[in-house]
């Protein structure tokens, strides 16, 4: 006969906590499993679609970061003071009290390196790099004071995606799928897309699920190859096979859960199912080949590339501007938002253009970079606005901080070509917003004649992530999750974190 003490007996004292009525993890538990049935009352799946806190202004979101983070001096920021202190020193105001990664001693004033010129009704200065951009600038809205606490690469990127500049957080994306689910049960609700040869410094836990039962983690996707590493199924196992597979082993979860009161069980059902779905959806979404050759030319795609900085030790080095992976991922996110995903990441790796060694300037690389996206972005916000998309997702761009007006020094103090860069810049940097709930053809914040610091609305990485939730119906300050005795929250324990309202439509 079973001994009715024998579970209590295999608990620990956490597993005790965790499992208990008056538990954090029991709790939580049931929070999620009680919004998903006032969600769908027939569903038992945890990426079922469920109600906002309040009407949303976007449903979704493609967010398009530039690791390494692109210079706002080339790009969006036109400073024409900084031509008269081209190549002198910095003054001390820019030094005193200041910290730099590579920055030493006192370095010299470096100018735009690019033209700039006005587009658009709303006249906004827009580097010569960036033209197909340039012509939907109007779709936008630029904010041009973003400014973070973070000043080196892996904890900036935590910082921005995670809330938190250490390891263990929830991504963003996994907080909104915890959050609203997906439309589609057959898909991921957070997918995430790679490009420019390498993961980004904060490595995969800038797509993780944290504290958050892991079904909410973001999904690595692969434009060529089978989609999603170890999808499909191995020799010898056919699909009937597999579902009897899964049958047997969800009872055996179940019956374990039913033991020892785990809720990372259920999660382990769920995702042995949703990975049983996905055998079938996602091929079929991921080829972008069934697009019209129009489509596919007004991102700049080229269905089943490969390209080969993907497998070089240092990618940089092999660049090319008509490299279309980050095109292909692109029309891939329109696809997966179409099709129900709610959140898509995409990562595009080669932006830390320091100018110390080949393959990372401002005068030669950047410009390779930037026509790896230009048209693909532009084609993206066109191609979401002519499908009736782009009024209920929400699009951004942008990097983890910004580039310093002054030339890094710590390896030549002197311009040479193809060894132009800059340091990274915490105080103030270039993003942009479009889509759901976002006023757009305007820019917002301002900064100083040199671009050092923001004059007028300041933007944190709080306000920020603040703002997104907010426009997908979910209130910032009162989101949380139950971890450690502590309701969690994306911006914090704070409420320093502001919704920015003026750049809401």
């Amino acid at each position: 006969m079973n001994d009715p003490f024998d579970p209590l007996r295999m608990q620990t004292r956490r597993h005790f906590l965790q499992s208990s009525g008056l538990g954090f993890g029991a709790i939580a538990l049931q929070s999620l499993l009680a919004r998903e049935a006032s969600a769908n009352p027939q569903s038992t799946n945890p990426l079922a679609p469920k109600p906002p806190m309040f009407a949303p202004k976007a449903k979704r979101v493609i967010y398009l970061h530039m690791a390494g983070s692109p210079s706002q001096l080339e790009l969006f920021e036109h400073k024409p003071e900084l031509q008269k202190l081209h190549m002198k020193d910095a003054p001390p105001s820019f030094l005193a009290g200041k910290r730099f990664a590579f920055i030493k001693g006192v370095p010299k004033i470096l100018a735009g390196q690019f033209k700039f010129a006005q587009h658009g009704q709303s006249g906004q200065w827009i580097s010569e790099l960036l033209p197909h951009f340039a012509k939907v600038v109007d779709k936008t809205c630029v904010i041009r004071t973003v400014y973070t606490e973070q000043f080196n690469h892996a904890p900036a990127q935590l910082f921005v995606q995670t809330g938190n500049a250490r390891l263990g957080n929830p991504a963003m994306g996994a907080w909104v799928t915890y959050g609203l689910g997906s439309v589609n049960e057959n898909l991921p609700g957070f997918v995430v897309l790679l490009s420019g040869g390498k993961t980004p410094d904060g490595g995969k836990s800038l797509w993780g699920s944290g504290f958050l039962p892991s079904v909410y983690q973001g999904v690595q996707c692969r434009t060529t190859g089978d989609p999603v590493l170890y999808l499909s199924n191995p020799a010898g196992l056919d699909r009937s096979l597999r579902r009897h597979t899964l049958d047997t082993l969800a009872q055996m979860n179940q019956a374990e859960y039913q033991r020892s009161g785990d809720s990372e069980t259920l999660t382990r059902i769920a995702q042995y199912e949703l990975a049983y779905r996905m055998q079938m959806s996602v091929p079929e979404v991921m080829d972008i080949s069934k697009e019209p050759k129009h489509i596919l030319d007004l991102y700049g795609a080229k269905p089943g590339y490969v390209s080969p900085a993907d497998s070089a030790d240092d990618p940089r080095i092999l660049y090319k501007g008509d490299d279309p992976t980050f095109a292909n991922n692109c029309l891939l996110a329109r696809r997966l938002i179409e099709n129900g995903v709610r959140f898509v990441q995409l990562y595009d790796w080669g932006w830390d253009h320091h100018g110390s060694s080949p393959g990372e300037s401002i005068d030669e690389t950047l410009p390779i970079k930037t026509q790896q996206i230009d048209r693909a972005i532009a084609g993206l916000l066109i191609d979401l606005e002519q499908r009736g998309l782009l009024n209920e997702t929400l699009v951004v761009w942008g990097g983890e901080f910004g580039r310093t007006p002054m030339m890094q020094n710590n390896v030549r103090t002197e311009l040479r070509k193809g060894f132009v860069g800059r340091d990274h810049h915490t105080n103030a940097y270039t993003m942009w917003l479009a889509g759901g709930g976002i006023k757009v053809g305007t820019a917002y914040g301002q900064t100083d004649e040199f671009g050092y610091f923001p004059t007028e609305n300041p933007v944190s990485i709080r306000d920020l992530q603040a703002t997104i939730q907010h426009v997908l119906g979910l209130d910032p300050y009162r989101f949380s999750y139950a971890y450690q005795g502590l309701n969690n929250r994306l911006i914090g324990p704070t409420d320093e974190g502001k919704v920015l309202k003026a750049i809401l439509a």
